[in-house]
């Protein structure tokens, strides 16, 4: 298993990796505006230019992903394909972000299904759920 960033020709890939996966585990949790909102951010060029990707690959295939801003300290977009769930790439991903970061914390606004593994890597909840333009998420953060 590989850990790279992912380039603006592979962009494309991490977005269509990010919306299939977020339609099987954090679709369910979320309004029909909840889901548009989430749409409309994963396809917006602007936000798409100012995000740093890192990908899990193997053998070509990008098994996952995780998306950050503000020089590596938000954590924007955090996806596995499902098929690869429990097999240790998030671990790798979120290590891989520790390992090449100097911040001493990271924030993340967690959907309801991804709370509990940001509790596992040592996040905490910040504020209860939050609702924005339908979409859930709690405020979490880790601090090194």
């Amino acid at each position: 298993m590989e850990i790279r960033t992912i380039d603006n020709e592979q962009t494309a890939d991490a977005v269509a990796l990010i919306w299939t996966t977020f339609l099987q585990f954090e679709a369910p949790d979320y309004s029909d505006e909840g889901i548009q909102s989430f749409r409309n951010f994963i396809e917006d060029k602007a936000i798409l230019k100012s995000l740093e990707f890192f990908g899990a690959c193997e053998n070509e295939e990008l098994k996952g992903i995780i998306a950050t801003n503000d020089n590596r300290k938000h954590i924007c977009c955090f996806f596995v394909k499902a098929q690869y769930h429990r097999q240790g790439i998030g671990k790798k991903l979120w290590e891989y972000l520790l390992n090449h970061s100097e911040n001493k914390e990271f924030t993340v606004n967690s959907s309801p299904y991804a709370v509990p593994v940001y509790h596992k890597f040592g996040f905490v909840d910040t504020d209860c759920e939050q609702l924005t333009d339908g979409m859930r998420y709690t405020p979490m953060k880790f601090r090194r």
